[in-house]
């Protein structure tokens, strides 16, 4: 297996030249208008002859590129389950929603996970919850059961979120590989603070955070959301002392810019592989840091669309893997 995985890193190493640095991001900002950045992404290689002009065909495509490459590797999907939940638990709140309100029109799928749109929504449509996986059954059945007596779209949210939340940190108790397992952690962990610093913003009770967010190795949700009940220079001075002490700097600083950190403390996890050679570690990482690629694009092309000031889009975007 080491073998393998030395052939993929080898061809993940070729690849990664073509990511985009933090000085090319600097290049796209500095674009003079929205049809100027597309322009540049696609003499960057971005997109295809189809998708020629239109942004999210083009990021779509990118997308689609990224698992391209994976499944040209032949390295079990499996592997990268966990980088695909929040896209399927995704698939599942929206089928939830559009079923129990009828509305057809509002919610979007993802077509390139494991249950895509049609199917995910004839399952909720039948209640026919055993056909989804262990980690979905109770939460979809209990999202739908939720939403359809009481009308409350946010507690469906957090149900579904929640189980989300769960399946990416077992997964990561369960995995082998240590990108995994760190992943794993920093994703719930930083998931949970933005819970409290949301939960701080709009009064919510003890109750509500602790059913929203997860436990981890790396915070106390009991610490965490009393913190958030007395005010943010709490939640700031709870989190200087753990390994998420920037995140109260980032969050003092302004709300984009603990956005920014919570994007940023993902790349960070990941960064180490770059000096790995013989596990599947530097293939996700690729795969994390395509998709943070990709997000960071969308970020400069919604600036850039609503004429934004390129100071306030730089303020926005996410480090680099490279």
């Amino acid at each position: 297996m080491s073998e393998q995985y030395t052939y993929a890193v080898a061809r993940i190493r070729a690849l990664e030249v073509s990511l985009f640095s933090d000085s090319t991001i600097d290049q796209l900002i500095a674009c003079q208008s929205y049809d100027q950045a597309l322009q540049f992404l696609e003499e960057k290689g971005w997109g295809d002859t189809e998708s020629s002009g239109d942004a999210e065909k083009i990021l779509t495509r990118e997308e689609e590129k990224t698992w391209e490459v994976v499944k040209d590797l032949s390295i079990g999907m499996e592997h990268f389950d966990v980088l695909s939940y929040p896209k399927l638990f995704h698939n599942l709140k929206a089928a939830v929603k559009e079923v129990c309100t009828g509305d057809k029109n509002r919610h979007i799928y993802y077509e390139d996970v494991r249950i895509p749109g049609e199917e995910m929504r004839k399952i909720v449509e039948d209640r026919d919850f055993g056909k989804l996986p262990d980690s979905m059954r109770i939460a979809g059945e209990e999202a739908y059961e939720t939403l359809l007596h009481t009308g409350d779209g946010q507690l469906c949210d957090v149900i579904i979120d929640r189980a989300a939340l769960d399946a990416i940190y077992q997964a990561g108790k369960a995995s082998p590989d240590k990108i995994i397992q760190d992943y794993a952690e920093s994703t719930v962990a930083v998931a949970d603070i933005k819970i409290a610093v949301r939960s701080q913003k709009t009064a919510k009770s003890t109750e509500f955070m602790k059913r929203a967010m997860v436990e981890c190795d790396s915070l106390s949700v009991s610490q965490l959301s009393k913190a958030a009940l007395s005010g943010m220079d709490a939640i700031c001075e709870y989190l200087r002392g753990t390994a998420y002490a920037e995140g109260a700097e980032a969050l003092a600083e302004s709300p984009s810019a603990f956005e920014r950190w919570c994007d940023n403390r993902i790349i960070q996890t990941i960064s180490l592989e770059k000096y790995h050679a013989f596990t599947i570690g530097p293939v996700i990482a690729y795969v994390i840091a395509r998709q943070n690629e990709i997000k960071t694009v969308r970020i400069i092309l919604s600036g850039k669309q609503n004429e934004l000031p390129d100071d306030s889009i730089r303020e926005r975007v996410r480090k680099m893997y490279v």
